[in-house]
């Protein structure tokens, strides 16, 4: 093989070790958000940690620059080995011991560390046989650095397109480790057979297939190691799982009590939840209203009620994750009544700030009703759907008087968050009233009641509501007293630039 090709087929090899080293990195990131809240704190140390551990790895190989060839497949062979089992230790530990943070931890340290000893390895394979000059050596590592940066662009590109959407993080981890041995077993076979010995280049072989048959075992016991892990978080038997690009979903059912649970958090239970719907819905449907908007509320309950109401012409629905409508048109279709599938009912399949900067569906005159009920803001993501700015936003699809209602969290465990929502709906100029009711497997459950420009609406029941379970205009007047233990509070806005609210959630609960 010329020198020429010999290079190439190596730069080839470093950016596929660089796909995979990013995956890696994206694997602990989502693993850390599914089974630990993620969060600003965690992220901020797997990413520190991570680049740390690369100058570390770095100066860890110096020692072995000399046998650079045999160094490179053994840490590739390390480094395909442990990012492919990273997964599945995290999952296991966290489902049998309750805590998988010191996996984390350490697979972050071993993989950064292995990671960081790839470019002086190959920075020293790269430069065999050269007389090395200042310009020499500058295209070289030009090189190696245009290699490994499109390698990590195909690998970013890759996790949340194609490896966890279709693969999962247990088994696409394990897939990236045979591509990351795959591309070790390729530079042995085609372009160190001529540096190192036979014997060595034997035993290099074998331990790469050995390997292989490791992460291949993997590969075809994830779905049991899944499911068995899974099942031990969850009371109740899991009837419909999906790892879509946003989010761990789960439904579970025990007799006739179906829960929807998001990366963990309980969504609904079918128990009790008409005392949250019917909480959240009808006080925003003021008397005439005919168009409503609802963001989020994927799993179609809150339309279901809508529906109910046979003025209503018109529900847009907002939501991030296809796989959640997807769910409720399957799993949930029971619960909400088939309620996506009704012809008054548009699915809009996109993210409810980005939709507002270019609302595609706005009725003459606006929305005279928007119903938004998003998960609880305890990611960056999440806070910035309850900040000034995207209220601010909401303003432009609005009917005059029209009745706006944001799920608050609840305001007795985590007050700052419930009283932050007021505030920042206020900072963006709507008048406010909040309440709460009690939903037994939530707790005391908050919402927030505004007209924009105007007085703070009183919540009341529209005449045209239909039979409820729950609330009557007697619950509902009572939901707007607030105890001495939990009196309202003005704090200062959640913003974009400063997403308070983030910060609330995670202080954790009272």
């Amino acid at each position: 093989m010329t020198t020429t090709r010999w290079r190439a087929l190596l730069l080839a090899a470093v950016a596929a070790c660089a796909a995979c080293g990013l995956i890696y990195e994206l694997a602990l990131l989502t693993l850390s958000t599914s089974l630990h809240g993620g969060g600003i704190v965690a992220t901020s140390l797997i990413v520190a940690g991570f680049v740390a551990a690369l100058g570390a790895g770095a100066l860890a190989v110096k020692p072995f620059l000399g046998h650079a060839a045999i160094t490179f497949i053994a840490v590739e062979t390390l480094l395909g080995l442990i990012g492919g089992l990273s997964a599945a230790a995290m999952y296991v530990a966290f489902s049998f011991i309750g805590d998988g943070l010191w996996i984390l931890v350490l697979g972050t340290a071993l993989i950064g560390t292995l990671v960081g000893a790839e470019v002086p390895l190959l920075m020293t394979l790269l430069q065999r046989g050269r007389t090395a000059g200042a310009a020499d050596a500058g295209r070289v590592l030009a090189n190696l650095n245009a290699a490994d940066y499109l390698g990590a662009l195909i690998g970013g590109l890759a996790w949340p397109f194609l490896v966890l959407p279709q693969l999962g993080m247990i088994r696409g981890a394990a897939v990236t480790g045979m591509i990351n041995l795959a591309a070790a077993a390729v530079v042995s076979v085609f372009l160190l057979r001529s540096i190192i010995g036979r014997r060595q280049l034997g035993a290099a072989l074998a331990v790469l297939t050995t390997a292989a048959v490791t992460l291949t075992a993997l590969i075809v016991a994830s779905d049991g190691i899944q499911t068995t892990t899974r099942q031990r978080l969850y009371a109740d038997p899991i009837i419909a799982y999906q790892q879509s690009a946003y989010q761990e979903i789960v439904v579970t059912r025990r007799g006739t009590d179906t829960r929807l649970y998001l990366d963990g958090g309980l969504q609904f239970s079918t128990r009790d939840e008409y005392r949250y719907t019917e909480s959240l819905v009808y006080p925003a449907v003021g008397e005439g209203a005919r168009a409503v908007l609802i963001l989020g509320g994927g799993d179609g309950l809150a339309a279901r009620e809508l529906l109910r109401m046979p003025r209503v012409e018109t529900i847009v629905q907002v939501e991030l994750d296809p796989a959640v409508i997807e769910l409720a048109r399957g799993p949930l279709r029971d619960t909400n009544g088939g309620a996506l599938d009704d012809p008054r009912v548009q699915v809009i399949i996109d993210d409810a700030m980005t939709w507002l900067r270019e609302p595609t569906v706005r009725p003459a005159g606006g929305f005279d009703s928007v119903i938004i009920d998003l998960p609880d803001p305890d990611n960056p993501v999440l806070g910035r759907l309850y900040s000034v700015e995207f209220y601010a936003m909401l303003t432009r699809v609005l009917a005059p008087d029209a009745l706006v209602v944001v799920q608050s969290g609840s305001p007795f465990s985590t007050p700052n968050a419930f009283w932050r929502t007021v505030s920042t709906l206020g900072a963006a100029g709507f008048a406010v009233t909040p309440y709460h009711v009690h939903v037994p497997t939530f707790g005391d459950w908050g919402f927030a009641l505004a007209r924009y420009g105007a007085s703070a609406p009183q919540p009341t029941l529209p005449a045209d509501a239909p039979a409820l379970r729950f609330m009557t205009p007697e619950v509902l007047r009572a939901a707007t007293v607030f105890p001495p233990d939990n009196a309202p509070r003005v704090l200062p806005p959640s913003t974009l630039e400063n997403p308070r609210i983030v910060e609330d959630m995670r202080q954790g609960y009272r």
